[in-house]
């Protein structure tokens, strides 16, 4: 009787130590936060110049294509076959130097803003971690912004990462 008394006593300690930890959730819309920041507009001119700059790249080549082809249907029929041929492999490698160019232009202003953003993100990040500490948020949420993750603060004690890990049979990183 006294060993399930103690363990009673026991676990109303641990339920009432459980009950009493506060949970406290917060969010907040980061793209909102951003427009708001000094370095936001510096960044998008600095993205839009380097679009203009491929942008104009990309016409060059593209005026350059065009009057090779005109020039290619000027001429054509008074060329032989084999020049003719050859000024056609020429045209269509053209053409697909300005595809793969713009192909590459997407991918390297898509990168560009990312570099360029990175810092404002990590920014904004350090100051929900702070907000969240000073205030005592156990989670902070992302809200109204598609794509962005959800999860945006919690309490370190909170990841249970490494007890995933552990599960699937794989040792957690021990600096985790």
């Amino acid at each position: 009787m006294k060993k399930i008394n103690i363990l009673l006593i026991s676990l109303l300690f641990l339920t009432s130590n459980v009950l009493s930890q506060e949970i406290k959730i917060g969010y907040t819309n980061v793209e909102y936060v951003l427009s708001f920041l000094p370095e936001t507009k510096q960044v998008q001119s600095e993205v839009q110049a380097y679009g203009t700059q491929l942008q104009n790249q990309l016409q060059s080549k593209i005026t350059d294509f065009q009057s090779k082809a005109d020039a290619f249907q000027k001429t054509a029929a008074t060329m032989t076959d084999l020049i003719r041929a050859d000024k056609q492999e020429e045209l269509q490698n053209l053409q697909a130097s300005i595809q793969k160019f713009q192909t590459e232009a997407q991918t390297s202003i898509a990168q560009k803003e990312q570099d360029l953003f990175k810092p404002l993100f990590e920014k904004i990040s350090n100051a929900i971690n702070a907000v969240a500490e000073r205030e005592n948020f156990t989670h902070i949420f992302s809200a109204g912004v598609p794509g962005v993750e959800v999860l945006l603060y919690a309490k370190p004690t909170d990841d249970v990462s490494s007890l995933v890990l552990a599960e699937l049979g794989i040792d957690p990183p021990t600096n985790n």
